[in-house]
């Protein structure tokens, strides 16, 4: 059962939890990334059978079995990830960015924004199917410009992808799928077997596997961020429908076992009907042996004495998604200002946020939004900069430059510029 806490009953560190720590896997890990930079594809095979339950006689789905896959998908469901992905493309393309140039005195000083070469897409597979997963990593991808998207996840036991998870990739425009999942597709993208390409950049959620392997081969690769499970922070005022309350914070309850539902309130009779409310929702879910372990480790209903209370604590919580499930919603919205995504008004579940608003729901997690950003375009691009000096211009700069590099001690730095002079 959901507990309900006041203040000075809980540690502001209890509330969402962070500390993951008693799940070690680097061990594991470890040993995966070796094994398959030196076993390649005869390793990634093994672990399919070992650790997936499936060996299927290939990594790579031909263009014909992803084709024959989605057509076994319903056309409802492909109008709708269709519709969802324009959503998307239309949010993210506002985030494109184009290089500039500045020109004067003989100087010219440039920055290329460029797409990266190949990209990484891991897709969680397992207990769900995260077809929407899909389009918020390759869509943003595809716009960048990359020039080759490769994506990987668990197969079933049959050895197979889910359809609809091949119906979003084709339709976001992904170039290579390849059906290996945990940690061992991590390190296949990271290093590159004689199967699976070598990529730049490896971004997606997966379990804590995925996530410390991302953590390991970060240098060898980039990664966009060290993905935890999954959060919920409702707000929610007095007189709030409980049964609406309930419902939202077991959307994200159900992702995991280790998923956190909290919902910040000033109203103690809410507080009341929403704990009943979950008990009776969770046992109708079909996954209401995760929704409910979630609630009961993880869930919390925090008791504050205002709204402005209540602000200031989700700040510092920086929670993954924030839910303002008030009256006058859009007049706190502007006070918000540590979160990874923020739903607005009491029209808005965050799930809208997971499958069709158009925002990306690949965000930071442990409280990570005090720094980090969602998914974005610019996670797929580099940015190069360019000097060009002429020798008046240089001539200029010549005993600046010595003077700065003398007082670091680097004299070797202010000679390659004097010695166009001597």
């Amino acid at each position: 059962m959901i507990k309900i806490l006041k203040k000075g009953q809980y540690e502001l560190d209890d509330i969402l939890i962070r500390d993951r720590s008693g799940r070690d896997v680097s061990r594991v890990v470890s040993e995966i990334l070796f094994g398959v930079k030196m076993g390649g594809d005869p390793t990634l095979m093994n672990y399919c059978l070992s650790l997936d339950g499936a060996k299927p006689d290939k990594l790579e789905l031909t263009e014909e079995e992803i084709d024959s896959a989605v057509a076994k998908v319903e056309p409802e469901v492909i109008d709708t990830l269709k519709e969802a992905a324009e959503r998307i493309a239309a949010y993210h393309k506002q985030q494109i960015k184009e290089g500039y140039v500045l020109e004067a005195d003989g100087v010219k000083l440039q920055q290329k924004v460029l797409p990266l070469e190949k990209v990484g897409i891991y897709i969680p597979g397992g207990t769900a199917a995260y077809p929407s997963t899909v389009l918020m990593n390759a869509v943003p991808a595809k716009l960048a410009g990359v020039k080759e998207i490769i994506m990987v996840s668990p197969p079933t036991d049959n050895g197979n992808i889910s359809p609809v998870i091949l119906a979003a990739a084709k339709i976001a425009g992904v170039d290579r799928v390849f059906r290996i999942g945990g940690a061992q597709a991590v390190a296949a993208l990271a290093y590159g077997t004689k199967s699976v390409p070598k990529v730049d950049k490896i971004v997606g959620p997966g379990n804590a596997y995925v996530a410390e392997a991302k953590k390991q081969v970060f240098g060898q690769v980039g990664i966009d961020l060290i993905a935890g499970p999954s959060e919920i922070l409702v707000l929610a005022d007095k007189g709030s429908d409980a049964r609406i309350v309930a419902a939202d914070m077991l959307s994200q309850a159900e992702h995991d076992t280790m998923a956190t539902a909290v919902l910040i309130t000033t109203d103690e009779d809410l507080a009341t009907r929403v704990m009943a409310e979950i008990d009776i929702q969770t046992g109708k879910l079909p996954r209401k042996d995760i929704a409910g372990k979630s609630i009961d480790v993880n869930g919390k209903i925090i008791i504050t004495d205002t709204i402005e209370e209540a602000i200031d604590l989700a700040n510092e919580l920086a929670p993954e998604h924030l839910e303002l499930y008030l009256d006058d919603a859009e007049e706190y919205a502007d006070k918000i200002v540590n979160a990874g995504s923020v739903f607005v008004g009491k029209n808005c579940p965050e799930a809208l946020g997971d499958y069709f608003a158009g925002p990306n729901h690949t965000l930071p997690t442990a409280g990570t939004a005090r720094f980090a950003s969602p998914l974005s375009v610019d996670d797929f691009t580099k940015r190069m900069s360019f000097t060009y000096y002429d020798q008046t211009a240089l001539e200029y700069a010549k005993d600046k430059v010595a003077l700065l590099a003398r007082q670091e001690g680097l004299e070797g730095h202010a000679r390659s510029i004097l010695s166009r002079f001597e």
